[in-house]
């Protein structure tokens, strides 16, 4: 499947009967507080990585005050409108392209429809071709709408604790990783209780994801 844009999970052409590995994009494939800060310094900003938020964490470098609510909204939009140069997650490309022979890709990302396209010019420069869902709000209908469709086992990977809960309600056949690209963030966020993995590295994601797929009866060889 090439890389293009979908604002419907159900619109994304999938295989029949091939297991499905869906995974987030920032700080799960891409390094997104890393390229937020120093976009962010280059405004005489910071991003104060001190809880997993980012309201009230922009602050300005002067005199370490926080930047109002509203502004950081409008940094961010800023931000996401050419976002096309972040940084890949350790291992993520070279771990995903190495599972294309097992299982289809999806990348579900909550950025909208005016932003997908900076968003996959990004995912394409590093070489990840894969089609990419664009979504609002909780994950677990979109999870849903392209696991029905695939085959099993299916895959889903994020970083937000409250997305795999959504996942767990909405699509509770669907096996849940949670990883965290940058290591700064990881003591931030606890271990999510509706999780099978918490991943510390994408290697430890392609271990539990390969002794899955092999335990799987419905795996095509």
């Amino acid at each position: 499947m090439s890389g293009t844009f979908h604002t419907d999970a159900a619109t994304v052409p999938l295989r029949s009967g091939r297991p499905l590995l869906i995974v987030d994009a920032d700080e799960v494939l891409l390094r997104f507080a890393d390229g937020f800060d120093r976009f962010l310094r280059q405004r005489e900003l910071f991003l104060d990585l001190t809880s997993y938020r980012l309201h009230g964490n922009v602050k300005r470098l002067s005199d370490q005050t926080p930047v109002l609510d509203i502004e950081v909204t409008a940094l961010l939009e800023d931000f996401r409108s050419e976002l096309d140069w972040l940084e890949a997650v350790e291992d993520a490309r070279e771990t995903i392209a190495a599972l294309t022979t097992l299982l289809d890709i999806v990348v579900l990302s909550n950025v909208n429809a005016s932003q997908a396209p900076a968003r996959l010019r990004n995912l394409t420069a590093l070489g990840m071709h894969y089609p990419l869902v664009v979504n609002s709000g909780a994950k677990g209908l979109a999870v849903k709408a392209l696991a029905q469709r695939a085959g099993r086992p299916a895959f889903f990977v994020d970083d937000i604790p409250q997305h795999h809960a959504s996942v767990a309600e909405m699509a509770p056949e669907v096996f849940r990783i949670h990883l965290i690209g940058d290591e700064r963030l990881k003591p931030l966020l606890p271990l999510s209780p509706h999780v099978h993995l918490r991943a510390e590295t994408w290697h430890d994601a392609d271990a539990f994801i390969r002794r899955t797929l092999a335990g799987s009866p419905l795996v095509e060889s």
